[in-house]
C-alpha cells in the first residue's frame, strides 16, 4: 500500500479519528476524503461479526478500498476488530493495509499471542476493553501495546450515549502504558470530546457525530476545535 506508516510510529498528538461505521457507503471514498480534507490522519475502521457483537459490519475488503486513499494523505488506517477469535482474522487486515489493528481482550484467551502477531504482520497493536471490563485487566499487557482503547459505549451500534463513568477509566489506561495512546469510541461529540482529552484520551473516535452530519468535513473540524485536537 502506498505511503503506509511504519509499525509503532502512530500519529503525536490528540486526533478525531473519524469511524467509517456510520458513513454513507455509496459515497465512502468521497466522505473519506471530505474528513482527510479538514485534517484527519487517523480512520478508524470499526469490524463487527456478528458473533462478539450483534452487528455485521465491514471486512478487510473495506479497509483495503480506502487504504491508499488515507495513506496518499499522510494518514493511517485504524483497525478496530470486535470480533471473536481476532487471531485469524490479523493477517488479512495487515494486508488489507491496516496500520493500527486493535483487538478486544474480552474476543481471545490468546491476548499476548495476538498482541505480538499484530506488531510480527507489521502493524501496531492496540488492545480494548468493554465497559464492564475494569482497567486493570490489562495492567499485564499494557508495556506490549502501543494503543489502548477504551469503550465508552457497549459495542455494536453507532450513536449510543457516553457513559459516564469513561473519563476514570481513561485516567486509569494512561496510567498503565504512559508511552501508550489512549483511545475512547463511543459516544464522542464536540460536548464530550474535552472531558475525554482531559481525562487522558489522545485520540477520539467520532462516528455519527461526523458522518451523521450533513458536513461532515464540519462536523469533524467542531470536535477537533472543542478537544484542542491537532
Amino acid at each position: 500500500m502506498e505511503g503506509r506508516a511504519d509499525v509503532h510510529r502512530l500519529p503525536a498528538g490528540c486526533r478525531v479519528a473519524p469511524s467509517i461505521l456510520s458513513a454513507d457507503f455509496a459515497r465512502l471514498g468521497e466522505q473519506v476524503d471530505e474528513v482527510l480534507a479538514a485534517g484527519a490522519r487517523v480512520i478508524h475502521v470499526d469490524v463487527m461479526d456478528g458473533d462478539f457483537v450483534p452487528p455485521i459490519t465491514i471486512g478487510p475488503l473495506v479497509a483495503s478500498a480506502i487504504a491508499d486513499r488515507v495513506h496518499g494523505a499522510g494518514a493511517i488506517v485504524d483497525c478496530h476488530l470486535m470480533i471473536a477469535r481476532p487471531e485469524a482474522q490479523v493477517a488479512e487486515f495487515a494486508r488489507a493495509g491496516a496500520d493500527s489493528i486493535t483487538v478486544h481482550a474480552e474476543a481471545t484467551a490468546h491476548l499476548n499471542r495476538v498482541v505480538h502477531a499484530i506488531h510480527e504482520s507489521g502493524c501496531s497493536a492496540g488492545v480494548a476493553i468493554n465497559p464492564a471490563t475494569p482497567a486493570g485487566a490489562l495492567e499485564a499487557i499494557a508495556a506490549d501495546c502501543d494503543l489502548l482503547l477504551c469503550m465508552s459505549v457497549n459495542p455494536g451500534w453507532g450513536g449510543q450515549a457516553f457513559l459516564p463513568g469513561t473519563p476514570a477509566k481513561l485516567t486509569a489506561l494512561a496510567g498503565l502504558a504512559p508511552a501508550a495512546v489512549i483511545e475512547v469510541d463511543g459516544g464522542i461529540d464536540a460536548a464530550t470530546a474535552p472531558a475525554a482529552v482531559a481525562a487522558g484520551a489522545a485520540w477520539l473516535v467520532a462516528g455519527s457525530a461526523v458522518f451523521g452530519a450533513a458536513d461532515p468535513a464540519a462536523a469533524y473540524a467542531g470536535i477537533a476545535a472543542a478537544a484542542g485536537a491537532d
